[in-house]
This record gives C-alpha cells, sequence and structure tokens, in this order.
C-alpha cells in the first residue's frame, strides 16, 4: 500500500469515532498531512476520503482552493501591471487573502451540518504568496464558520503540534488534530 493508501485508511478509521460535541473552533479542524511528493496521489484519492466520510454516516463537502489565486489574478484589474512588475504585487496581497477569506467562509455557509465534514484541497497553493497569505491565518480566520469538520489536506510535515507547509516555512502551532499515514492524536 502507498502513503495515500495508508492515509485514507488512518482517516476511515478516525471519522468513524464519535465526535465530541463541544469544542473551540480551531479543535473542528483535522489536518490530513502528507508528503508534498505525494499531492497528485493524494489527489486522485480524495473521493476515497468521501466514501470513508459517507460510510461513517457523515455529510461530505468539497472545497478546492487550488486556482483561487490565479481565478483573483485573472479578474484583476490591475492584472497587466503585477505581471509587469510582480514586486507590485506584494501590496495586493491582503486583498487576495481577504479574497480568499470570503470565498471559503462562503462556500463553508453551503455545509452548515454539525454532523458533516468539508475537505480543503490547494493549501499548498498557498505557499510562496508571503507572509500575507498563509494557511495558518486562513484557519484563524475561518475556524468559527465550521459547523462541522474541516478536513485540510496539508502537504507537509506535523511534529509537537507544529505544522510545516511544503517542509519549507517554519512552522506554526495549531490546535487541529492530525492525521497521518500512521493514524491520528486526538
Amino acid at each position: 500500500m502507498s502513503y495515500v493508501d495508508d492515509l485514507v485508511e488512518a482517516y476511515r478509521r478516525f471519522v468513524d469515532l464519535s465526535w465530541p460535541t463541544e469544542v473551540a473552533p480551531p479543535q473542528r479542524v483535522w489536518m490530513a498531512i502528507y508528503p508534498p511528493g505525494h499531492e497528485r496521489r493524494l489527489r486522485l484519492n480524495v473521493p476515497e476520503f468521501a466514501n470513508a466520510t459517507e460510510q461513517a454516516d457523515h455529510r461530505w463537502g468539497l472545497i478546492d482552493i487550488t486556482t483561487s489565486f490565479e481565478r483573483w489574478m485573472a479578474a484583476h484589474e490591475y492584472a497587466e501591471a503585477y505581471f509587469d512588475d510582480p514586486e507590485l504585487l506584494d501590496t495586493a496581497l491582503p486583498d487576495f487573502f481577504d479574497h480568499l477569506v470570503a470565498e471559503v467562509r462562503a462556500q463553508l455557509e453551503d455545509y452548515d451540518d454539525p454532523n458533516g465534514v468539508v475537505g480543503l484541497l490547494g493549501a499548498g497553493t498557498l505557499f510562496g504568496l508571503g507572509d500575507a497569505v498563509k494557511v495558518s491565518a486562513l484557519m484563524n480566520e475561518i475556524n468559527d464558520a465550521i459547523a462541522g469538520r474541516l478536513l485540510v489536506f496539508f502537504p507537509g510535515q506535523h511534529e509537537h503540534n507544529s505544522y510545516r507547509l511544503l517542509d519549507a516555512r517554519d512552522g506554526w502551532d495549531y490546535l487541529a488534530t492530525p492525521i497521518t499515514a500512521e493514524g491520528a492524536r486526538r
């Protein structure tokens, strides 16, 4: 079996457990952690996460932010100027972040089932967009909008409650439940 197969199986066991009802918003976040080199295989197996969720009698939803930046940039009135001088983009990235937060929050409204799981795909695409756009900041801005659980597909590492996106950035501490191929820890 591959790492992703093992991750799906660990998730299958975890999602089938009973859920505590009174948890803080950051504790409603689950992080499915995998090595960045497994991104394509993970994406091919997203339906397996959906199947595992539904077999455990939970509703499944998916939010994909993979192309959020590209769509935002394509619609931006100064897109050509940013292409001509990419350093100008630094001043616009906070606007993109606000757009991303609003986009994810709006989609989370469609999944208002406290017994449901929403997958968030594309976290790795935020890498390299500077300090204005980080996965940790996104989680802090949206976690109060999560009705059930949010399963973040996270290409990176986890050690002692610290998460490192794409194994390259300094980590951040977060209260999410990590799920790895070895299992999950609450």
